[in-house]
């Protein structure tokens, strides 16, 4: 049998596979595990015969412009999520989270469902704006934990429901890195996500708030809750305190109302502007220096790992195995896929993370887009479940540090997987569902 360029990309897709798997047997990081499977790849795509679509030669400087060229891959979505990070902990450093969840509670600690419902939009904010569920955790997850405490909340479903919002914060608009990066793999504009990812993501967060939160009373004294919470430094008011998101919301929303006389501006400079709003109403000093090292040292591994996964992409793309999967994937039939996507997606998030999205988002547009379907839909429904994942293993980032910052002491699987289970499998339902019917509802919204 004569080897074929299908057998080789097998070969690489098979090398990569065992390579991912001999790298976290030696307990590597995700990062370099992935970074190991690239190198395997290329190592393979190099001795492995091409059949009659022998490739070129690839001489060493080409090796090398392929790596550098990977992790440039995402370098634009990167910069976005440093300085959006970078504009929520200074924000947090300033106290402005304090005083936000202090006045919520003073206000409206009496009033359950209220509460409940801006306890659910601190949640959603810091993912909003970075991209990042883990963010969220770090940023507002002890805060709100708290609060849920003084609520009556079992631990289980305080750490459970943590997570939950974490991962939608991080799906909702506007922005969402599975989308970018998988609208970018298929060279489609990051444009009319917003509205069904917000609507995906919020009836999300909505389910999970009150039915892990059914049963919880406020009956404790508002004084009492007020003074466990972290004092907010002097000199905050609501309307500081808002300033820098409304920076931000006018600097999103203006290029889209007024598109004619509005300067183009990238992500990362309006999260540059939202910073220097931050600044102007602060009435703490803070070391932005310091700022800025914290937000590199917590981003460290989530950036390593879309720089790694652009390197990934491009050997992929370079040794044909992108292009099998993507065969791999169409030729599916289509009833196939909207029966297994709600199981494939948070899966495969946990094993390779913001990897998946290029990998399997750019064929699955690519399908839906042939076959008459709303890719922007569809693109939205994936990128909602995608981080349902986060709390699988082997990664369980976001799982992990919800656990570490609520210092959960229960079982893991039997505590706190078993409890997000239920608004886990309402949001792929949800998902599930306006896929499949994302011809009608694409129309119905606009997109």
């Amino acid at each position: 049998m004569q080897f074929t360029m299908y057998h080789h990309a097998f070969v690489v897709l098979g090398v990569i596979v065992l390579a991912f798997i001999g790298a976290k047997k030696f307990k590597l990081n995700t990062e370099l595990t992935l970074f190991v499977s690239a190198v395997a790849a290329l190592l393979a795509h190099l001795v492995t015969p091409m059949g009659v679509d022998a490739r070129s030669a690839l001489p060493f400087t080409e090796i090398i412009r392929h790596f550098v060229e990977g992790t440039f891959t995402y370098f634009d979505v990167c910069m976005t999520f440093l300085s959006a990070t970078f504009f929520m902990t200074l924000y947090k450093e300033v106290g402005g989270i304090d005083y936000l969840v202090r006045v919520i509670v003073e206000k409206f600690y009496k009033k359950r469902i209220i509460l409940l419902l801006l306890l659910m939009v601190i949640m959603m904010v810091p993912g909003a704006v970075t991209g990042s569920g883990a963010t969220t955790v770090l940023t507002v997850g002890g805060l709100v934990g708290a609060v849920l405490a003084t609520m009556g909340v079992k631990e289980e479903r305080r750490v459970g429901l943590i997570f939950i919002l974490a991962a939608m914060s991080a799906a909702c608009p506007p922005i969402n890195l599975w989308a970018m990066m998988a609208a970018a793999g298929a060279n489609m504009p990051y444009t009319g996500f917003g509205v069904p990812l917000l609507l995906l993501t919020g009836t999300g967060a909505l389910f999970a708030t009150f039915y892990m939160t059914r049963g919880a009373k406020c009956d404790r004294e508002v004084n009492d809750v007020v003074a466990s919470l972290p004092q907010a430094p002097e000199g905050w008011t609501f309307l500081k305190a808002i300033v820098p998101f409304i920076v931000l919301l006018v600097a999103i929303l203006g290029a889209r109302v007024f598109p004619a006389y509005w300067p183009v501006i990238g992500m990362p400079m309006i999260f540059g502007f939202s910073t220097l709003g931050v600044l102007l109403v602060s009435p703490k000093k803070v070391n932005l220096l310091e700022v800025g090292m914290t937000t590199v040292s917590n981003l460290k591994e989530l950036v390593g790992i879309m720089v790694v996964v652009g390197v990934l992409n491009q050997i992929l793309t370079l040794t044909g195995a992108r292009g099998l999967v993507s065969l791999g994937v169409v030729i599916l039939p289509i009833w196939l896929l909207f029966a297994a996507l709600w199981l494939i997606l948070p899966v495969s998030e946990g094993v390779l993370q913001y990897a998946v999205a290029p990998l399997f988002g750019v064929p699955l547009i690519m399908l839906f887009n042939m076959l008459g379907y709303n890719p922007v839909i569809a693109l939205s429904c994936w990128a909602v479940m995608w981080p349902c994942g986060d709390c699988l293993p082997p990664t369980a980032v976001v799982g992990k540090a919800a656990v570490m910052q609520m210092e959960y002491k229960g079982d893991y699987y039997k505590g706190f997987l078993k409890n997000v289970l239920v608004p886990v499998l309402f949001v792929l339902a949800v998902c599930t569902v306006v896929m499949i019917f994302n011809k009608p509802i694409g129309s119905f919204l606009g997109v």
